[in-house]
């Protein structure tokens, strides 16, 4: 990359490349990676759409590497409960990368969607305990869940992991961090199979000057918030901060594509 192309990408992009970093400290705080509100940003800019799936998947990478990190070494991850999530949703992530869709219906669809799930939450008292959790995990649903979510994550550009957490927390499936844990290496593993989904596609394209300031960006966000997460989130909070993260991104998703 020359660093005078590098320069002026930064200088053109400067309004971008800041809310990216905002986007990557809040969501990494809540255990997401932040693919729906970089699909949302990057639709402003006239970039096209294919594009823009590719360098949300690659900054979702990013973000939750870290996070992914910080779980294992916290001991958060139940890998033998997460395997029946990510068994289909690999596969399908990758399948879904590489199908064309409607964005306007899509994301109306999503909006409605995940408004839904956030009014839930905020409504729901409940928080899950080490010894209320059910430890009973039914693998055939928790499998299909992880099938549908990561076709779906795959084929718009997102991690998947929006959908997820709000299911899982509905369901009471773990702890609310267990939870974060457990959406961060969906996220993770769904982003990379999307994108070397969309990759395989003979009209892949992507600006790797601008991509490349992003991912920066985003790491750093990404490390900041994913260790705020542990310092100021109790249970009930970070599940609070996940719904008001979703309602957020429903409203704002509704607005633009409906009016």
């Amino acid at each position: 990359m020359n660093f005078h192309i590098l320069l002026e990408t930064f200088i053109e992009n400067w309004h971008i490349i800041l809310l990216f970093f905002a986007v990557a400290v809040l969501y990494s705080s809540v255990g997401f990676g932040g693919g729906s509100s970089y699909l949302a940003i990057l639709a402003l800019t006239g970039i096209v759409f294919t594009q823009i799936r590719a360098t949300a998947l690659l900054c979702n990478i990013v973000v939750v590497s870290g996070n992914v990190y910080l779980f294992i070494h916290q001991k958060k991850v139940n890998f033998k409960k997460i395997m029946p999530l990510i068994l289909f949703s690999i596969p399908l992530a990758f399948l879904g990368g590489t199908v064309k869709i409607n964005q306007q219906f899509f994301f109306i669809l999503l909006g409605f969607t995940l408004l839904f799930a956030a009014i839930t939450m905020w409504l729901s008292k409940q928080i899950v305990t080490f010894n209320e959790k059910n430890s009973d995990t039914k693998s055939i649903r928790n499998a299909s869940f992880g099938g549908i979510i990561g076709f779906i994550s795959g084929m718009v550009g997102i991690g998947g992991g929006i959908f997820l957490a709000p299911l899982l927390h509905l369901t009471n499936w773990d702890t609310p961090q267990k939870i974060a844990a457990t959406a961060s290496i969906f996220i993770l593993v769904n982003s990379i199979a999307g994108f070397i989904g969309q990759y395989s596609m003979p009209n892949f394209l992507i600006n790797w000057n601008l991509t490349g300031i992003l991912l920066v960006t985003v790491f750093i966000g990404g490390q900041i918030g994913s260790r705020k997460s542990y310092s100021f989130f109790t249970p009930i909070q970070l599940k609070k901060a996940t719904a008001i993260l979703i309602a957020f991104v429903s409203l704002r998703i509704l607005y633009k594509y409906i009016f």
